[in-house]
């Protein structure tokens, strides 16, 4: 171990905040602050203050499992591996390729993410892969997909954010989920700029908000055509940029236009003078953005409602200027890089589409295979959990705990359980994982090296500082065993190398063109940078508006290059410049084939699952400050529980008297799906037709017991922001 600070970054969301790890006495590393990472300056939320403590081996695996007479027991690497490739092949063999499921997760290094899908498709040969990423921002991405050409989750740094005039915040609650970004909007308010915060909840974040929208939930589509109505009623359109910049805008004008103030009100419940307030805010400074996160992405009508805020963008001319535009606030750590390059049931690497037979070629050459061997796409991810048991009977699942966030869990766990055979590799005894037959330690990303994407796209090196405890492997050790195990006398393990930095080198010749280009990006440069931001192809002639490096104005970063995806021009093999990566997207054209962007007509429609005299109140998912995702690592901090212990439902007032439920009673919530129980937490700041529960907790609290695997047409992604539900007062056990 070294013996000086190791930069790298923290294992939990998307701002992939810099931290330095050292050594301390009893072998292990502490956390301290890394104040020359831009993202969060050394600010650390209690998360990354003490990720440190999973690395303990009191708290994480240490040594294969496998289930002898229903019951998980020790076992060695070679027995447990042997036991995954009977298992697998066996499955393979009786049922065909497609019987093998892969299901990987957003916290996968890129490293990890690429081999995976390598290894599902050249190995397995299934076509049955997805990830949990596929519940984090997809709907986000097949919108940006649309209307610009390329999905990256925000096309500007951070640094952007507080020298725009107006930032509207949709469905983020990011002084909980990812506290360090906060500081970028407190700096935009001090600069003099403008925060509206649309969210069914007074959250944290709301509560910093000039303007506090409350809609009901999954009215956010009405909510942003409204809107919208509004720009082109109050004479807001930017003419010139629609005419010069945009396609399609007639038809989405026609379709905003039936969305007048007065039935958007009815339909949000957000007053009309509050509507009209927001378009005032968002119109009148120069520069103005518009941020989505789960709130509005996790609905059955997703795609369609993000695409109804980037058309506000793109009428108000503020997509791909400098300081304006619309982004996602990414979730999970590595969500953007984990889809970027092969994990999603349609992609190969560098986000080319599976279809494509363009792009088959370009990766198989690659990977050193026939085009026509590589599988087509498969289920999404609700779809192939959905599948276990059924026409999918042994599954690899590495990274993910769908048992507790998966929506309908109870189904899922039902399918989980009825698998032929289970293998899963993760740092810990999840949920899921205690149901396998095989269950492999992993190394965690403080023993290893390997690179992750933030929400910025900036792609970053996680860098390793301390040995694993003896008994530990790393995923891409698990994928080269396995492949010798399975591939017969083919030698397939040649082609899953353990080093990282191996893996790095050919995942930048797979994505070499495609529109997630990380050719131009080595691990040197990761260190010497503090990470670059794709597309990053391996050279550039300078065009495309990329800033000189003598340029000294504070604002020559603005004029980045403005991406044009899949372009073979920007690589210049002749004069071999180094490339300097993609701070901003869009600033010159759009990632599209004529370079404009695509203006996408919705209309509102309801949730899959109304409220009636059943089911009454509309439940809403998310996320507390002191847990992440499904808790399986951060259940396991002892700070981190005393802070939020378990379990909670956030209801009103009123809603309460009628229940008769006080402050800490138990109350159930019910809903098609099954019921969950959880102490009342009653307060003003949430919506007299709603409920909220945090989805952190398995057993009776597990709040996606109830939620709706309704899935958006586009996206696929599951409608885990608003399911009916009926709440119940519970007699007291205590």
């Amino acid at each position: 171990m070294p013996n000086s600070a190791t930069p790298t970054h923290c294992p939990y969301c998307a701002l992939q905040c810099g931290m330095n790890l050292t050594p301390t006495q009893d072998g292990g590393v502490a956390v301290v602050e890394r104040p020359d990472f831009p993202v969060n300056k050394g600010a650390l939320c209690g998360k990354g203050r003490t990720a440190a403590s999973v690395l303990a081996s009191n708290v994480r695996l240490t040594s294969p499992l496998v289930r002898s007479g229903g019951t998980l027991v020790p076992a060695t690497w070679d027995e447990a591996l042997d036991r995954v490739a009977e298992g697998l092949g066996r499955t393979r063999t009786e049922h065909g390729p497609d019987a093998c499921g892969v299901f990987g997760g957003g916290g996968l290094t890129n490293e990890k993410a690429y081999g995976l899908g390598k290894f599902a498709r050249i190995v397995l040969g299934t076509s049955q892969i997805d990830y949990n990423g596929r519940f984090c921002m997809s709907s986000a991405a097949a919108a940006g997909m649309k209307a610009f050409g390329l999905d990256r989750g925000l096309p500007f740094p951070l640094e952007d954010i507080p020298k725009t005039g107006c930032v509207i915040l949709v469905g983020s609650n990011l002084a909980e989920t990812m506290p360090p970004s906060l500081r970028f909007f407190n700096e935009l308010k001090e600069n003099g700029g403008t925060l509206i915060v649309i969210d069914p909840r007074r959250t944290r974040t709301a509560e910093q908000a000039d303007l506090h929208l409350m809609p009901r939930p999954g009215t956010d589509l009405a909510l942003a055509l409204g809107l919208l109505h509004l720009v082109v009623a109050e004479g807001r359109v930017d003419e010139e940029y629609v005419q010069e910049r945009t396609v399609g805008w007639e038809e989405a004008r026609a379709a905003a236009m039936a969305h007048w103030p007065e039935y958007v009100e009815r339909i949000t419940g957000v007053p009309v003078p509050q509507l009209r307030e927001t378009v005032r805010l968002f119109c009148e400074p120069e520069h103005a953005m518009v941020l989505t996160a789960r709130g509005p992405e996790q609905q059955s009508k997703g795609t369609d409602t993000v695409g109804a805020w980037i058309n506000l963008c793109l009428a108000t001319g503020r997509a791909g200027r400098p300081l304006s535009g619309y982004g996602c606030l990414t979730g999970q750590g590595n969500g953007q890089g984990g889809r970027e390059h092969g994990q999603k049931a349609d992609q190969l690497p560098g986000y080319r589409k599976l279809d494509d037979p363009a792009a088959r070629r370009h990766v198989a050459e690659v990977w050193g295979v026939d085009p026509d061997s590589l599988p087509g796409p498969g289920r999404s991810a609700y779809e192939l959990l959905d599948a276990l048991g059924t026409d999918i009977r042994a599954l690899l699942l590495m990274g993910s705990n769908p048992v507790v966030s998966a929506p309908r869990a109870a189904h899922i766990e039902e399918r989980i359980k009825s698998l032929d055979f289970l293998a899963v590799c993760d740092v810990v005894l999840s949920e899921t994982a205690a149901l396998a037959d095989v269950v492999l330690p992993v190394t965690q990303w403080a023993e290893e090296t390997g690179t992750t994407t933030n929400l910025e796209g900036r792609v970053l090196l996680r860098r390793r500082a301390i040995t694993p405890p003896e008994g530990v492997r790393s995923d891409l050790e698990v994928m080269h065993e396995l492949a010798a195990r399975l591939g017969g006398d083919r030698g397939l393990e040649k082609g899953f190398p353990t080093d990282p930095e191996e893996v790095f080198e050919e995942l930048r010749r797979a994505s070499a063109g495609g529109a997630a280009d990380y050719s131009g990006i080595t691990y040197r440069r990761l260190i010497e940078e503090n990470g670059v931001f794709w597309p990053c192809p391996a050279t550039t002639d300078g065009a495309q508006g990329v800033p000189d490096d003598s340029e000294e104005s504070e604002d020559a970063s603005l004029d980045a290059a403005a991406v044009v995806a899949d372009d073979p021009a920007q690589d210049d093999e002749a004069t071999g410049a180094v490339h300097p990566g993609t701070p901003r997207l869009f600033l010159d054209r759009f990632a599209t084939p004529d370079g404009r962007a695509r203006f996408v007509p919705v209309s509102h429609r309801a949730v899959a699952e109304e409220p009636d005299d059943e089911y009454p109140v509309l439940l809403t998912t998310g996320r507390v400050v002191a847990q992440y995702q499904s808790g399986a690592q951060t259940r396991r901090v002892d700070e981190l529980n005393a802070a939020a212990p378990g379990p909670f439902v956030e209801l009103h007032p009123r809603l309460a008297a009628r229940l008769g439920a006080a402050e800490g009673d138990p109350v159930a919530v019910v809903s098609r799906r099954g019921r969950a129980v959880a102490p009342a937490r009653i307060t003003t700041g949430i919506r007299p037709d709603t409920v909220f529960m945090p989805f952190h907790w398995p057993g009776e609290g597990r709040a996606n017991t109830l939620t709706n695997p309704a899935l958006d047409p586009t996206s696929r992604m599951p409608e885990f922001k608003a399911c009916a539900v009926r709440v119940e007062a519970v007699e007291s056990r205590g």
